[in-house]
């Protein structure tokens, strides 16, 4: 069925502020999901000071607390791998209301958890709620968004995140966990009640021959406007999706449509070809070899795997200040900054920022490093208070604050909305998100180690290396997708391997090699 409009009648067009906040309350049911997410990954952050060696209640070891530090990053792989599947099915905005459902339980069961068992089951699925939230947010915003507001949109979860951290942060100076955790409570909440005002996505409706509903949601998105405004882009996505309805493999092995018989073929068989065709082709591949490797340079260089027992390393530092006092400021730091951070990509594009963002942590984590090995003694410990040094510098709080600054500027979670093709985004994005939480146990996890076996100032030196190696990694490999359209960005990925620097002095190495 093609739909048929006329576009001949002409009506005003819409103002560029109508067409932001359109598609801006479209996508608020995925920033209060972001605001919950903000939420959950800090929410071990203030409950560990008050559990580690607690007198009475419950009660944690330093073991017990390197794990629970870590569990929801261990699970939320889990989530993230079920959330492509979920989204694929469901569409981008039914997903957006499922992914709350978990995260209430997860919620309650933090609140009511009365012995360890029940604490760890309620950090682990709060985890696996994480995770089934990154593809239904991503795929959505990304979608929805024309290409000149899309990075401004995306980085506005980032944002939402940010205010969940902070918010986090403050809950912990004000209140207990308990009732931080039923606090909490009202973010998934409102994110249901705002998906009522949402609509599905115009891609993943083209996707499905749903040209009528697709056509409406457009119309929507682009400031509650007529058919007739929205011609041209319209016509856009129908080329960019037209090809969707039809077998990938037929489209992977040029035959002609008419002529497929996979439908009739053996079901196993034919889901393999697809995942072959759909996730093995070099449009995936090579963005998602991207995405992960940025991940991993990303939560590697600093920030993530202190976050857990950053309060008590305040004080093995020998910060000057409350340590939760400073953790709020991390949290108030990183939201001033990704608020920023939405006008500098405009500015200064992606590219720009993500080398900018992992250099400075590189650098920050290394004057750390250099800062702990002077001035700490080898018996200090962030999991014991009574090692903590008693002489107090503001040097350390500047060189957190700016680790915090850098890493704020990091955006590998923008370009999950963008640099996948449709087939394979939803997948892609979940693999992605996996692979982030996968960095982020290990890093959790792995930090006593590091302090336990190279000191405060070996495990900062780690992590100025991964910072130092994902710069150079970042210069070649990562494309500038600012104000590009989904298409365009696909294109980038075919053909041969492209190396992205293009600056003076890589274009000198070039002449030179010519």
């Amino acid at each position: 069925m093609v739909l048929k409009v006329d576009f001949e009648a002409q009506t005003p067009t819409v103002s560029r502020l109508r067409s932001i906040t359109s598609q801006f309350i479209a996508c608020l049911s995925s920033y209060l999901l972001l605001l919950d997410l903000g939420l959950a990954v800090n929410f071990s952050t203030i409950m560990m000071p008050a559990l580690l060696n607690a007198k009475e209640g419950l009660s944690l070891t330093e073991t017990q607390a390197s794990w629970f530090g870590s569990m929801s990053f261990l699970t939320q792989p889990a989530g993230a791998l079920m959330s492509g599947p979920i989204v694929d099915f469901f569409g981008r905005r039914r997903a957006n209301f499922i992914s709350n459902i978990p995260i209430l339980v997860a919620w309650i069961l933090m609140y009511f958890s009365w012995n360890l068992p029940s604490l760890f089951a309620g950090s682990a699925l709060l985890g696996i709620s994480l995770g089934i939230m990154e593809a239904p947010i991503n795929s959505y915003v990304g979608e929805i968004s024309d290409p000149s507001v899309r990075g401004a949109l995306c980085t506005v979860t980032q944002f939402a995140a940010s205010l969940g951290i902070l918010l986090m942060y403050y809950l912990g100076t004000v209140v207990d966990w308990r009732s931080a955790a039923l606090i909490c409570l009202i973010a998934p909440v409102a994110s249901m009640v705002m998906v009522i005002f949402a609509p599905e996505t115009p891609v993943w409706l083209l996707a499905r021959n749903r040209e009528k509903d697709a056509l409406k949601s457009l119309c929507k998105v682009r400031g509650w406007t007529s058919p007739e405004q929205v011609k041209a882009e319209f016509d856009g996505l129908n080329t960019y999706s037209k090809n969707m309805p039809k077998c990938v493999i037929c489209c992977n092995t040029n035959q002609e449509q008419k002529t497929c018989k996979h439908e009739s073929m053996n079901w196993f068989v034919r889901r393999i070809l697809t995942i072959r065709y759909v996730m093995f082709c070099k449009e995936t591949l090579r963005p998602l070899s991207l995405v992960i490797m940025y991940f991993l340079f990303f939560v590697m260089s600093g920030l993530v795997p202190i976050r857990p027992n950053m309060i008590n390393l305040c004080g093995a530092l020998g910060m000057t200040g409350d340590g939760k006092h400073i953790a709020f400021m991390v949290g108030l730091i990183t939201f001033i900054t990704t608020f920023v951070v939405i006008g500098l990509i405009k500015v200064f594009g992606k590219r720009k920022l993500s080398i900018a963002s992992l250099l400075g942590s590189a650098i920050s984590c290394l004057l750390l490093s250099i800062y702990a090995k002077r001035n700490l003694d080898g018996s200090v410990s962030s999991y014991d208070p009574s090692t903590f040094p008693t002489q107090t510098s503001f040097v350390p709080v500047i060189l957190l604050y700016s680790l915090t600054v850098f890493t704020g500027l990091g955006i590998p979670w923008v370009l999950l909305g963008e640099i996948f093709p449709f087939r394979s985004r939803a997948s892609a994005q979940g693999i992605s998100a996996a692979s982030n939480y996968a960095f982020s146990f290990i890093g959790a996890k792995t930090f006593i180690d590091l302090e336990t076996n190279f000191m405060i100032w070996g495990a900062f030196a780690v992590y100025a290396v991964f910072g130092f190696l994902g710069t150079i990694y970042l210069y070649f490999f990562l494309p500038e997708t600012e104000g590009k359209s989904l298409q365009e960005i696909e294109d980038m990925y075919k053909g041969e391997m492209r190396i992205f620097a293009d600056d003076p002095i890589i274009n000198c190495v070039r002449r030179c090699r010519r």
